[in-house]
């Protein structure tokens, strides 16, 4: 499936924040992208507009194309409770995502890639596909020939302990999908009420 692998700066300047990466270069130049910058007069925002951004954000962020995140949010939708908070949750519970969170990768795009490089393994099998939804109970951990495997390991930088939904064992190399996340727990700064007006429409 195609991804966006242009300007990862550009993107952030689009939303005025580090949304893939580290956002190093966006404070020389925080301006949005376009021939005239700052000089060129740009109109306020409409409804539309702002939801849709928002919605763009949310995409960018996971690493989403429109198809992918138009079914999440129909699953968002089939579940009980608030609709918004139910996104972000499965969003949060995508095994790229997941493996990202439990600091085996410096960024989303990489934790992709280990999925389906195969490094990955979920209750004991192998699994290949960053969309998989993890349950609350499933072990992450490395494959046996990629935990011995120094280039695969090296990106490790460590679980930041604010996520507590997760939990990870360093000397084992394994990890658990404690429970979906709460809203407040999540630190993206995504709206996703706009989202869901959005697609309400």
């Amino acid at each position: 499936m195609a991804r966006y692998t242009g300007p990862k700066t550009k993107i952030s300047r689009i939303f005025g924040e580090p949304i893939l990466g580290n956002g190093k270069w966006l404070g020389k130049n925080s301006n949005p992208p376009g021939q005239h910058g700052a000089a060129r007069k740009r109109k306020t925002l409409g409804e539309y507009a702002l939801q849709l951004r928002e919605k763009q954000k949310a995409k960018y962020t996971y690493g989403l194309l429109e198809r992918q995140f138009r079914k999440t949010f129909e699953e968002a939708q089939r579940l009980k409770g608030v609709t918004g908070e139910n996104l972000i949750k499965l969003l949060e519970a995508r095994l790229d995502n997941t493996v990202f969170r439990m600091g085996l990768t410096a960024s989303r795009p990489e934790a992709r890639q280990l999925v389906s490089h195969k490094h990955i393994t979920v209750n004991g099998e192998v699994m290949n596909v960053p969309s998989y939804s993890c349950k609350p109970g499933d072990v992450i951990a490395y494959k046996a020939k990629s935990a011995d495997n120094s280039s695969v390991t090296s990106k490790s930088r460590g679980k930041n302990p604010k996520f507590s939904w997760l939990d990870w064992n360093e000397g084992d190399k394994k990890g658990t999908f404690i429970t979906y996340p709460e809203r407040e727990s999540v630190p993206e700064n995504i709206k996703e009420q706009l989202i869901v007006e959005l697609y309400s429409k």
